[in-house]
């Protein structure tokens, strides 16, 4: 007997490998010191860091990945494993450094594993990280047919005197939010569900476009716009709007005594979310919470930067609206959106 009898085909798995190393070579960087195949991957911080901080940050896909199945579409949802990752990096100041993924599966497709692993380098590529190494885990009886699923691991640098905390955020600061591509890859439990109880149609089009297409649109990478931003702006926060929406993750990056005043009608909602919310009569606090509604990034600057980071974060191909300011308040951090309906 032999371990492919048992669903475990190691030929296979090496060819795997051997397939996706240029893959992994397109996204070298400076630091790079060896490439995927070892037992672990080596790196050298740039020299070019005085007093560097290392930021790591690990996330996954979530049930995205049942829509891909579901689709059948690999090809973009590497770019929303790194997107995970590496824009929680960022949001700390850092620049990220290398990537390193884990695909798990049943029984290993090498054609769709190639294809997530491509989606995965043209994330590293967007976020200017090296792909240095992963694991591809083949595990029989663990994962439906057909099935996998994926979780990352970013690694960036800044200098200890460029850290981004929040700490700094002041009465008066203005509240400026980058577009995002979709619901990115949050909220997925909840779509489903409105998919399923609702017998959706995932070739109907919304607005000219399907909404498979829509809603397996990559996550925006936010890394390259913002690097260039904290090169000029003293950038006071960051946040990454993920799971808990804009509430939840804006109230991370506030000190005691601070609240976010966000006005609802600052920018206008994508039409996936409001065909989300009218479909399955989502409450508008709901949605807030579970998705990012259009926002997938916050930016935190005195209001003398406003201007200025706003002109900078177009010529950099973001669409960056002002949503609104911080207050002073007693006691904890709060977030509060002005419960009007939203611009659509």
């Amino acid at each position: 007997m032999t371990y492919r009898d048992a669903g475990v085909d190691i030929d296979a798995g090496d060819d795997f490998v051997e397939s996706i190393k240029p893959l992994a070579a397109s996204t070298e960087r400076e630091g790079c010191r060896s490439g995927i195949g070892g037992f672990g991957a080596l790196f050298e911080i740039p020299k070019r860091f005085r007093q560097p901080l290392l930021v790591a940050a690990t996330d996954g896909v979530g049930t995205k990945l049942k829509l891909a199945f579901r689709c059948r579409r690999h090809g973009s949802i590497g770019v929303d494993l790194v997107a995970m990752c590496a824009n929680d990096v960022v949001v700390q100041g850092a620049e990220p450094l290398f990537f390193l993924d884990y695909f798990a599966t049943g029984r290993l497709q090498p054609d769709t594993a190639r294809r997530v692993v491509a989606g995965i380098a043209e994330g590293c590529r967007q976020a200017g990280a090296a792909l240095i190494g992963g694991e591809t885990a083949e595990m029989p009886g663990m994962y439906a047919e057909d099935e996998y699923d994926l979780a990352g691991f970013c690694v960036g640098a800044v200098e200890q005197d460029r850290a981004v905390t929040g700490e700094t955020v002041a009465v008066g600061d203005a509240l400026i939010g980058l577009a995002s591509s979709g619901p990115h890859a949050n909220g997925y439990s909840l779509i489903r569900r409105v998919i399923d109880d609702h017998e959706i149609d995932l070739s109907d089009e919304l607005n000219g476009a399907p909404l498979a297409d829509q809603l397996l649109a990559p996550t925006r990478i936010y890394v390259k716009p913002l690097l260039a931003l904290l090169a000029d702006v003293d950038v006071h926060a960051l946040a990454h709007i993920t799971g808990g929406g804009l509430p939840g993750n804006l109230r991370r990056v506030l000190p005691r005594g601070r609240r976010a005043r966000v006005d609802g009608e600052s920018w206008s909602w994508p039409p996936i979310f409001d065909w989300l919310r009218r479909t399955a009569d989502i409450a508008v606090d709901e949605m807030y919470r579970t998705f990012n509604c259009g926002l997938g990034m916050i930016v935190v600057v005195g209001q003398r930067d406003c201007e200025h980071a706003m002109k900078l974060l177009r010529r950099h191909g973001e669409q960056p609206s002002l949503i609104g300011r911080v207050e002073a308040t007693d006691g904890d951090p709060e977030v509060a959106i002005e419960k009007i309906e939203p611009r659509t």
